[in-house]
């Protein structure tokens, strides 16, 4: 039988604290987070690899690595409510659940949203809503939030996302030009976001978030 909780200890040993990534509760939740339940049953074993993991239709759970340095990078805090979107299984949303107050897990896959309601409550993030819809269009109803998480690639960020951020809030988003993309993030003041390059990365655009083609005649 399998030792995922070893295999999680080796995770944080190797892929995420040698990424600089020390604050205590990042740490303590990807110790905690059975990362196994929130992958597809056939690829338990893969669980833990220090990649990307594909989920079929352009879609990925972001590698261990990029995740931890995004929420190093957010620097969450327990009174805060945060957005996490393109949530997939779940994984990203209950790993946060343990740093802020809420959490809104946004996917448009049915079938993902549906399997992410119950993994989530199998691994007790009562503190996570999942809200099935379109990527682009979060949960304002829930908003607006003090931080926002990109889970993929994007070219642009969604203007409907934007205006779901607070003011004085934050947001991470993987921008990618071409295969090579790289973390920046956002602080919304005054109604805009100026943003920080705050590492490297990759993974594929997320549906909704490729750049629009110019209008040619």
């Amino acid at each position: 039988m399998t030792d995922f909780a070893a295999r999680r200890t080796m995770m944080v040993d190797t892929q995420v604290r040698p990424s600089d990534v020390t604050k205590f509760p990042i740490i303590d939740a990807m110790l905690t987070v059975p990362r196994e339940q929130f992958v597809p049953t056939a690829q338990r074993e893969a669980a833990y690899l220090g990649e990307n993991l594909d989920i079929g239709d352009g879609r990925v759970i972001l590698e261990p690595r990029t995740l931890a340095k995004m929420l190093d990078a957010l620097d969450i805090g327990n009174d805060e409510l945060v957005l996490d979107v393109g949530a997939a299984l779940g994984y990203s949303s209950a790993v946060i659940a343990h740093m802020a107050e809420a959490v809104v897990a946004v996917e448009q896959d049915e079938a993902l949203a549906g399997d992410a309601q119950e993994a989530l409550a199998e691994a007790g993030a009562d503190n996570v809503i999942v809200h099935q819809g379109p990527l682009t269009e979060g949960a304002p109803q829930h908003g607006p939030y003090d931080v926002v998480v990109i889970e993929g690639g994007a070219h642009h960020l969604p203007a409907a996302l934007e205006k779901q951020i607070k003011e004085g809030g934050r947001v991470a988003c993987l921008f990618m030009q071409g295969a090579l993309g790289e973390v920046r993030v956002g602080l919304k003041q005054d109604g805009r976001i100026s943003w920080r390059m705050a590492f490297n990365a990759g993974a594929p655009v997320l549906p909704g978030f490729a750049e629009e083609p110019a209008f040619e005649l």
